[in-house]
């Protein structure tokens, strides 16, 4: 007999929502409770309301769960005028701040909702828990029939072979780093001004220090300078997997000529009116299944596209170092001598899997 009911509350984009549900997983079956359908908080990132049953197929989800938790798309009649009583996860890591500190509050009302903490140690999950979560991530959550036909049409759209790249550069993100740059268009240059808000950019040996820690986005600009290095073809046909609002493409598509996009593929689609989250689950679908993989930061979107690589055997994966280029940059290295030490870098980073995001799952699977 379950301990309760629990509900996953899952903000930001999709990428971190499906952390957030992935892990919510392995908690619900660490406390014997059965999960109720998550409720995706989008409106504050997208300005929408979208929900998980938009995204993803609800049915296939509580059938592949079977035997790992216990899920449902309705509460009892009892419980289910009643909203979630919320719990406070932020602090707590591991399996036994979630047994000591959260079971209580499940026993008691029955019926709780939380976010798990982004913290949280998941080596100290019991293997039923690990196993949980690990269902959910790579096997339980397929997209929706009509969103998984959108994105086979869009990746059967692309010229093979391709490199999908995750590139980042749009005002609220640049504005966030706190970074300063020049050569960039006035209008590029006032939309990160409007962004930025109190957070002013670095300056002096700060903004150095900071920089050299890679801490600021690759401009379009840097990241085809990389490519290159990288002795990546101009011809390369790559997919741009970008939000709304990148700016400086020019800098990318003025060296690889032939660059990609959902709405240059799409062309019947209206791109305006489309769910950011439906936009994201495109971008993520194309990533998983193209021959090459790169990305310009390491967010969620990044974790779970590299975890999934790997798992499915595509390793053509790589993650442009940014500290790398700061610092080669602001040694005064140039040309051929700064290519050489790019394309050395990248290729140790290569060879020994850095930044690829392999959690536990994968020791319970044979690669």
């Amino acid at each position: 007999m379950a301990n309760g009911y629990i509900r996953v509350d899952c903000y930001g984009g999709l990428n971190q929502m499906r952390r957030d549900l992935c892990d919510g997983v392995g908690i619900a079956r660490l406390l014997n409770a059965t999960l109720v359908l998550p409720k995706f908080e989008v409106a504050a990132y997208w300005n929408e309301s979208s929900g998980f049953e938009d995204v993803f197929d609800v049915d296939f989800f509580i059938q592949q769960m079977k035997g790992f938790v216990n899920v449902v798309k309705e509460l009892p009649i009892e419980i289910a005028s009643k909203d979630p009583v919320r719990v406070d996860c932020s602090k707590r890591k591991g399996q036994f701040d979630y047994v000591e500190s959260v079971l209580p509050s499940l026993l008691k009302h029955g019926y709780i909702s939380i976010t798990p903490a982004m913290s949280q140690r998941r080596d100290r999950y019991p293997l039923y828990a690990k196993a949980a979560l690990c269902q959910a991530c790579y096997s339980a959550l397929r997209l929706t029939n009509t969103l998984e036909k959108k994105a086979l049409e869009l990746l059967q759209a692309i010229p093979k072979p391709f490199l999908s790249l995750h590139l980042r550069f749009e005002p609220d993100m640049v504005a966030y780093s706190q970074c300063e740059y020049s050569g960039l268009s006035f209008a590029s240059a006032k939309a990160i001004e409007a962004a930025r808000v109190d957070r002013k950019p670095w300056t002096g040996e700060t903004a150095r220090i900071w920089r050299n820690r890679g801490k600021c986005p690759l401009t379009p600009n840097e990241t085809a300078f990389i490519l290159k290095a990288l002795a990546i073809p101009t011809n390369t046909t790559i997919y741009l997997a970008a939000g709304d609002g990148l700016m400086e493409l020019e800098g990318l598509t003025s060296v690889y000529t032939n660059v990609v996009t959902k709405s240059s593929l799409l062309s019947g689609e209206d791109f305006t009116t489309m769910h950011g989250n439906t936009k994201a689950a495109l971008d993520y679908y194309v990533s998983i299944n193209s021959d090459s993989y790169m990305a310009t930061y390491f967010g969620n979107m990044d974790k779970m596209v590299a975890a999934m690589r790997a798992f499915t055997g595509l390793y053509k994966t790589i993650f442009l170092n940014r500290k790398a280029f700061a610092l080669f940059t602001s040694q005064g290295l140039k040309g051929k001598e700064l290519t050489e030490a790019l394309w050395k870098v990248h290729r140790d980073d290569f060879i020994m899997g850095r930044g690829s995001a392999l959690p536990d799952c994968f020791c319970e699977f044979n690669l």
